[in-house]
């Protein structure tokens, strides 16, 4: 087989749920050895959450494929001296719990540091290690709405939308989380010292709010909501409903876009009203919400496939999985049966080997504890004692 970018990689996953699975499935990915390790009693919730695909739900399935899982009890003593073991083999930690949750069970990162001094450890947490609102418990929706994300998202007659992208979640606990791991594990390969990666979800949303900063820079506060230049408050950048209900993304920011879509069109004399808020860019809005609302969505998908201007559907997630674009990308993956999303990135000459589906809870608990040495006679003294 081969070697995979990530490979020779181990991580310890103690994470659950969504944003801390999804980034060592990321990584798993790219061959990246995580060890998904659950207690055991419930283990990782997801398994049971939503719709079942067998064994385990969907939901699950989507975001634990590559990785192999074993069962272990780290508030028994037999079972923390497994980890630490486990901890001595390998190059990451990944947790989800709230501050000194680590801490109580042993293994916060001075504690690990002295099994390993290479080890990065990466905490994933609502709001970080410090300040007066860590312990606090928290959603996505609680993180974008403290980052002043929330408030900018929807329209400005309305209350503001909640999005079914989880910003906080997969910007914050996924791509974030991913991204703190790299940076420590790629300095600790050099120096041989670790470092413990604090990932707050809502620090992730509030760094990423470029525009709204840039209006409080300029103005000293942000536009309201669905009045910004790419909140819908110019007529070349928004949605447009089409006569089917449907509806139609225009994009169309650099002029030569937006002359592009006024000639095809047919209509000119929208051609000044380009990026005009005010009375001027509200005439101008209505007006092609008006002609947009004359034809279906097909119709203007078949207009607009033959212009360069930056005006699109706005499709469903079942019609996305089957869009010629996505197919050609190979952006749609099936594992084990179940359709899921391939990695978000190629590299050059690299074809990732077919896909591990997400394992049974516990799957290679044997496996890997023998390969650190305990007998059979130890494993089933341990499983007796629910220690795996």
């Amino acid at each position: 087989m081969q070697n995979q970018p990530l490979s020779g990689l181990r991580i310890l996953d103690l994470t659950r749920l969504l944003p801390g699975p999804l980034a060592t499935q990321h990584l798993a990915d790219y061959g990246a050895e995580v060890i998904k390790i659950e207690d055991t009693v419930a283990g990782d919730y997801a398994r049971t959450m939503g719709a079942m695909a067998g064994d385990s739900s969907y939901f699950y399935q989507v975001v634990n494929r590559n990785k192999r899982s074993i069962r272990l009890d780290l508030k028994q003593e037999e079972g923390r001296a497994i980890f630490a073991r486990l901890v001595a083999t390998a190059d990451a930690v990944v947790e989800g719990f709230r501050p000194g949750v680590m801490d109580k069970l042993g293994f916060g990162y001075d504690a690990l540091a002295a099994l390993n001094p290479r080890v990065v450890l990466c905490s994933i947490t609502g709001y970080g290690q410090s300040g007066p609102y860590a312990m606090r418990a928290g959603h996505d929706i609680n993180y974008i709405g403290y980052a002043g994300v929330l408030d900018q998202i929807g329209s400005s007659d309305a209350a503001p939308a909640v999005p079914n992208l989880q910003i906080g979640d997969l910007l914050g606990g996924t791509m974030t989380a991913a991204m703190g791991l790299m940076v420590a594990l790629f300095e600790a390969r050099a120096s041989g010292r670790g470092r413990h990666v604090d990932v707050a979800m809502t620090d992730a949303a509030l760094a990423h709010a470029i525009f709204p900063l840039v209006e409080v820079l300029a103005h000293g506060q942000v536009r309201p909501r669905g009045t910004d230049l790419l909140t819908g408050g110019v007529p070349c950048y928004g949605v447009y409903e089409t006569a089917d209900g449907r509806h139609m993304a225009v994009g169309a920011l650099e002029q030569k876009f937006w002359f592009a879509l006024c000639d095809t069109l047919g209509r000119p004399e929208l051609k000044p009203a380009h990026v005009d808020t005010g009375d001027v860019g509200m005439a101008a809005r209505t007006a092609l919400a008006d002609i947009f609302r004359g034809r279906s969505q097909r119709e203007w998908t078949d207009m607009f496939d033959a212009v360069d201007c930056c005006v699109s559907p706005v499709l469903r997630l079942e019609e996305t999985l089957s869009n010629p674009q996505v197919q050609a990308r190979g952006m749609v993956i099936e594992v084990a049966g179940i359709r899921q999303f391939a990695p978000p990135f190629r590299l050059s000459s690299h074809e990732p080997p077919p896909p591990a589906p997400a394992p049974a809870a516990g799957a290679d608990t044997d496996c890997i504890l023998g390969a650190l040495g305990l007998s059979d006679a130890d494993l089933r003294r341990l499983r007796a004692a629910a220690v795996i």
